[in-house]
């Protein structure tokens, strides 16, 4: 969880709305989302200006609307950006086309 983001205050009150959300995930078969990366998600992309007067009902609508194909996009990226792997590496291609 990102340490400096002005929302961070509301992480124990949206918790329940947080589990809600990464169940649908599951029943949509993403497995692998995690309640840290659906924050990092909505901290570094949803909220990415963050609004002084927010309303902790604002905060709970986002987080139950994000969608699956927002949130695979944003992780997708960030591994890119991140480039963990060398593209010139003929192993990584196929373990990458998997």
């Amino acid at each position: 969880m990102e340490k400096s983001h002005a929302y961070n205050h509301f992480f124990t009150n949206v918790k329940p709305a947080l589990i809600s959300k990464l169940e649908e995930f599951r029943l949509l078969g993403y497995q692998e989302v995690t309640e840290s990366g659906l924050w990092e998600f909505l901290t570094r992309k949803k909220w990415k200006k963050v609004k002084e007067d927010i309303r902790l009902y604002k905060i709970i609508d986002d987080i139950l609307t994000v969608k699956v194909s927002d949130y695979i996009s944003f992780t997708t990226i960030q591994t890119y950006k991140n480039n963990d792997f060398n593209l010139e590496d003929e192993d990584e291609w196929k373990e990458l086309l998997k």
